[in-house]
């Protein structure tokens, strides 16, 4: 599930799953904060799939009460930008303002992904400012799938909104609370903090990028692979493919994407590309940029996060394999179609145990590795405990 374009490209290459690491909150109503286990969690509810599908159109193949998509700031759908599947929350407004060529614009249960999507009845969009949408365009919540089974939520929001934009299916509804952020108020804070962290991690191989490829070497051995890269990856106008060697066979990546601005451009991913493998144990960490762009032609691998709360995160790509965690702004564009729930075939790698309260954050565990929860494959395992003194 995650993020993908529908335009000038064949809809099946532009969909976007989003599978991996980043944000899995159980549903709440705007009276409850989601508490510090239920952040950053695998795949939610008593529906999740066994197995995330690849991208497709079919029935659905799962219920998913995580969040999949968050952003601390405001989220812009720009040019063609189509889609966006499962659960998803923004702090600030929503703004979509896209080509009239492709007016239409899918949250929660869209066209062509993992099929996987929230449980009926729960708040597929979750907007703590207002929802402002262009007068040519519209937002759809909810779908039918091929075998005529419907999938349908609500929508929530706190500012203005316009309900004549919104293609609600029934029994879904809109509904405005001044309070509707307000549960996800610790889930922006904690990204900062989490990001850092993984930034803090000591790098455990090289990147060499030659030749058209940036090779991500690592050490063979270690459960954590860590990646500092401190360039972009490709040019506005040329990208780089992307191969991981030296990863053992159940190791989390991450690549931090070091620097106040960067850019990602590669052509690899999807279409039984060898990074595929690792979209479920993939996190790409942008600590500190204040303009980070992910484009390019492929379905992108792998979970991003970002943790500069001033930060935009660009994403002009056809498709998302992984989930999305940003403490800034997300603005999604380009030429094809973005589906919830950034991820891929296993949206639910998780990075789990990071919700205490920032001050008793200062030790970081690498307990035991890579867990698996249930069926799920849990990315990044990071645990932090209170200082020993307080033990």
């Amino acid at each position: 599930m995650g993020i993908g374009l529908r335009g000038g490209r064949p809809v099946a290459a532009a969909a976007v799953v989003t599978v991996g690491v980043v944000v899995a909150l159980r549903v709440v109503t705007s009276a409850e904060a989601a508490t510090p286990d239920e952040v950053l969690s695998p795949c939610l509810g008593p529906q999740c799939p066994a197995t995330y599908p690849e991208p497709n159109n079919g029935a659905w193949a799962g219920r998913d009460a995580a969040v999949n998509i968050f952003v601390g700031g405001d989220l812009r759908v720009r040019e063609n930008a189509a889609e966006a599947e499962g659960r998803i929350v923004v702090m600030g407004d929503l703004d979509v303002d896209k080509s009239t060529a492709n007016p239409r614009y899918d949250m929660g249960a869209v066209g062509v992904g993992c099929r996987v999507v929230p449980p009926d009845d729960s708040d597929f969009v979750t907007v703590g400012g207002s929802a402002v949408v262009a007068a040519a365009n519209t937002v759809s919540i909810g779908s039918v799938d091929l075998t005529a089974t419907p999938a349908w939520g609500n929508v929530v929001h706190a500012g203005a909104l316009d309900p004549a934009r919104f293609d609600v299916l029934a029994p879904g509804d809109i509904r405005q609370d001044p309070d509707a952020a307000a549960p996800y108020a610790d889930v922006a804070t904690t990204i900062p903090d989490l990001s850092d962290c993984l930034a803090e991690q000591a790098a455990t191989g090289t990147v060499v990028v030659a030749g058209g490829q940036a090779t991500f070497n690592g050490d063979g051995t270690s459960a954590l692979q860590v990646f500092d890269v401190d360039q972009d990856l490709g040019t506005a106008n040329s990208g780089l493919g992307f191969t991981f060697v030296g990863i053992p066979a159940d190791a989390t990546v991450v690549v931090n994407l070091n620097g106040a601005s960067r850019l990602v451009n590669t052509f690899s991913g999807g279409a039984g590309d060898p990074i595929d493998s690792l979209r479920t144990r993939l996190v790409w960490n942008a600590p500190e940029t204040t303009s980070l762009t992910i484009t390019g032609f492929p379905q992108f691998q792998g979970s991003l996060m970002a943790g500069n709360p001033a930060g935009t995160t660009n994403i002009d790509v056809p498709g998302t394999n992984g989930r999305i965690a940003l403490a800034g702004d997300l603005v999604h564009s380009g030429d094809g179609s973005a589906t919830d729930q950034p991820g891929g075939p296993a949206q639910n790698g998780t990075i789990p145990g990071v919700g205490a309260s920032p001050g008793l954050l200062t030790a970081l565990l690498l307990g035991g590795g890579l867990l698996l929860a249930g069926t799920a494959l849990v990315v990044v395992a990071l645990r932090r405990r209170e200082p020993a003194e307080q033990e």
